[in-house]
């Protein structure tokens, strides 16, 4: 294999991590983009001229597109890579969103500007009822069809309590994150994630249980050749309704 492919795109694996041989099935479960920032007030204010703006007014737009205005490159990394190495179960979707209220959301789902409302109102906060109950309904739903083979992935901060906590206590040993973002910002893990997609190689994944959650920053991603766009790559369409 070629050697810039077996240290994951450049990323650093942390030392003394478990690596896990790859089960044969594999979700993500990615963290939102804050819809309280300032590029989220604006899509849910009445002034607004964009074209994103007027479409959430009218006929609504993906769950996925919004929260990559939202949050930029960080978020736009991680569907992007989620969409590229899905591989559910029959029936199962390979990609969901964590919202702030209302649980595990498809990133293909239509919003409007009410439907966001709903959704993104409220903290993320593992103390927060609003937004664990929905979140972990969703998160058992989604556990009595992944079978015997399939590891959850999360993608999005393991730092705190408010995504490790209920998911931890709903799929236990199945959930995993990328090693490679131990001591990341999000702008890095975004463009590492940009770039394993790219090179068509996948990160290092390690249990959350057990895991060291915080670590020196690695050093900067070397820089990339030619600019190239990746395309966000819809995934087949499950029958699991959210």
């Amino acid at each position: 294999m070629n050697a810039k492919k077996t240290n994951r795109a450049r990323g650093e694996v942390p030392r003394g991590a478990s690596v896990l041989k790859r089960p044969a099935r594999q979700i993500f479960l990615i963290s939102p983009a804050n819809a309280s920032s300032l590029r989220g007030s604006l899509l849910l204010g009445d002034s607004g001229k964009s074209t994103l703006e007027q479409r959430l007014r009218a006929e609504g737009a993906e769950l996925g597109e919004i929260f990559s205005f939202i949050s930029g490159l960080y978020f736009r990394g991680k569907l992007a890579y989620a969409r590229a190495y899905a591989d559910p179960p029959p029936r199962v979707p390979g990609v969901v969103v964590i919202t702030a209220s209302g649980g595990l959301v498809s990133p293909d789902r239509i919003l409007t500007q009410e439907g966001l409302r709903e959704i993104a109102a409220g903290r993320v906060d593992a103390a927060n009822s609003s937004y664990r109950i929905p979140l972990e309904r969703d998160a058992r739903r989604l556990l009595d069809h992944l079978g015997e083979n399939c590891q959850v992935i999360l993608l999005g901060s393991i730092a705190t309590p408010k995504y490790v906590e209920p998911l931890l206590t709903i799929f236990g040993e199945r959930l995993m994150f990328p090693a490679e973002f131990v001591g990341r910002g999000d702008m890095s893990r975004g463009g590492l994630m940009l770039r394993c997609v790219r090179e068509k190689v996948q990160l290092t994944y390690i249990p959350v249980a057990g895991a060291v959650r915080h670590g020196m920053r690695p050093p900067k991603l070397p820089q990339a050749g030619p600019t190239a766009l990746v395309e966000v790559r819809k995934p087949v369409v499950r029958r699991w309704k959210r």
